[in-house]
Formats: C-alpha cells, structure tokens, sequence
C-alpha cells in the first residue's frame, strides 16, 4: 500500500525522453542565431530611426531650400531601410516561431508517440527559408546604407 504520496510513473521511458530532449537540442542553436540577428537589426532599426528624427528637426529648425533637397533625398533612404529592417525583423520572429514548433514536434515524436516527421521537416525548412530570406534582407539594407554614404568634400 502507497502512502498518502504516490509513485509518479512515466506513461514512456525516460530514455526516450532524453533522447526526444537530444534530438530537439539541435535547432536551438539556430534559434540562438535568430535571437542575436534580431538584436542586430532592431539595434539598426534604432539607429535609422535616430537619424530620420534628427533629419525632420533640422528640416524644421533650419528650411534652407538649398539642404532640402538632400534632406529629403537621405529620409527617402532611411524610410527603405527601415522598412527592410522591419520585414527583416518579422521575417526572423516568423523563423523563431517556426523552429519553435520544429522542437515541440521533436520532443513530442519521441515522448508521447507522435511520429509527424512531415510537420517537423516542413517546420525546420520553413524556419530556414525565412531565416535566409530576413538574411537577403538585411543584406539589402546594408548595402543601401553604404550607397547613401557620402565620402566627397561639400563644395565650397
């Protein structure tokens, strides 16, 4: 007879849960990936941000006709950056998600008998896909970044 504290048995064998454990450690580290690309762009989305905010002060402060022009030329750029760096920051968080639910799928093939290999396949490709497309995107903006950049003395 069992005291008032029953044995907590496992409907599966704990090997086969560490096992499911091991099996689902994998896509963590690209999931650590995408955790450190998303604090690299959203830390340029700060910055474009920044810039854009001191460029619409000095268009207010000072409407010199002759600035103007640029001005407006550098926010037309800083608007296409910001919008690659957010397509590139949904596009990762979409990618989290769906390395998320590759690891949930994996753990639960092997701890609860729930053989979906097609779910966790399309999962992981999918996450992949989107990791490489928010990747093609920030390349993007990084190189409209460097074409706005202007190396030449202003013209006295």
């Amino acid at each position: 007879m069992l005291g008032p504290i029953a044995i907590m048995t496992l409907p599966v064998d704990p090997d086969t849960v560490s096992q499911g454990i091991r099996l689902a450690f994998a896509p963590v580290f690209l999931l650590a990936a995408v955790a450190g690309m998303i604090d690299a762009v959203a830390h340029r989305l700060g910055r474009i941000i920044d810039r854009a905010r001191n460029l619409e002060v000095r268009l207010e402060s000072n409407p010199n006709p002759a600035k103007t022009e640029s001005i407006y030329s550098e926010l037309a750029g800083l608007q296409k950056r910001a919008i690659l760096a957010n397509m590139s920051i949904g596009l990762l968080t979409f990618s989290a998600f769906l390395i998320g639910v590759t690891i949930v799928v994996l753990f639960l093939g092997e701890a609860v008998d729930f053989q979906n290999f097609r779910i966790s396949v399309a999962s992981f490709l999918a996450g992949l896909l989107c990791f490489l497309l928010a990747l093609c995107c920030f390349l993007a903006e990084t190189l409209i970044a460097t074409r706005l950049l202007n190396f030449t003395r202003p013209k006295a």
